[in-house]
């Protein structure tokens, strides 16, 4: 039996939709993709992982999606980063181990920046780091780049029931939060998990990042099969099995 939803009230506006379960430390915190929910195929699987070997799990909703309240289209980087934080510092003790999962890899470099001492290890899955400036922005026309440099909204159809809107706040936030310009002041282990059939995000997007990363402890598992999601039955049990060796 799946958690019960729960919310943690950040102000007058927003709360952020969870499920926790008790259980042995270092805790395990899911940080989904980009218009996911906490009730996604790789978060649902691995709190029965968790549930199976009595470890402390949370998954969580950012703001905009799914169960969680606020505004998907005003909502950016910065302000999942600080979801994610709240999350963090307000429903969690002790060191954690963060597995994110396209955006929310991204996210967890950003936390795991923030509050060092908290996070243990890292399994970032088909990771997305800087994907507003490469994957968006980069791909847009001059005449779309335009449009939103002139404030107006593009919407792009996406694999969920709505489509994506995409500002140039988003945009411009997304720079202010970019990682991969630079070395990344990352000390703690780091697991990349990519399919080399990944048509949203180009695996070698993880052969950058782990050069990145200063950390020595980095490690690369492609699947030269898997896809973005990386949600079939093969995959997820790779997941677990990584997920064995940091526990």
């Amino acid at each position: 039996m799946a958690a019960a939803v729960a919310y943690l009230k950040l102000n007058s506006e927003i709360e952020i939709a969870y499920t926790q379960l008790a259980g042995n430390g270092p805790g395990i915190i899911f940080c989904g993709g980009f218009m996911s929910d906490l009730f996604g195929t790789k978060a649902t699987y691995l709190e029965q992982f968790c549930r199976k070997h009595h470890l402390a799990f949370l998954r969580f909703d950012y703001r905009g999606h799914g169960q969680s309240t606020g505004d998907m289209q005003t909502a950016n980087i910065s302000l999942w980063k600080a979801d994610a934080l709240a999350v963090l510092e307000q429903l969690t003790t002790g060191p954690q181990i963060l597995i994110g999962s396209s955006m929310g890899a991204w996210i967890a470099i950003l936390l795991a920046q923030a509050k060092p001492e908290r996070i243990k290890k890292i399994m970032a899955i088909a990771p997305a780091p800087d994907f507003t400036e490469d994957l968006i922005w980069a791909s847009l026309s001059k005449e779309k780049q335009a449009r939103l440099l002139q404030n107006e909204t593009l919407n792009f159809p996406s694999q969920y029931p709505k489509p994506y809107a995409i500002t140039r706040e988003f945009i411009e936030d997304g720079r202010r939060n970019l990682i991969l310009r630079r070395p990344i002041d990352l000390q703690c282990p780091v697991h990349l998990l990519h399919g080399m059939q990944d048509t949203d995000v180009p695996w070698q997007t993880s052969i950058n990042l782990a050069e990145k990363i200063q950390a020595m402890d980095v490690k690369i598992t492609l699947i030269k099969d898997g896809d973005h999601r990386l949600a079939r039955e093969e995959d997820l049990r790779c997941m677990e099995q990584i997920l064995q060796t940091f526990c």
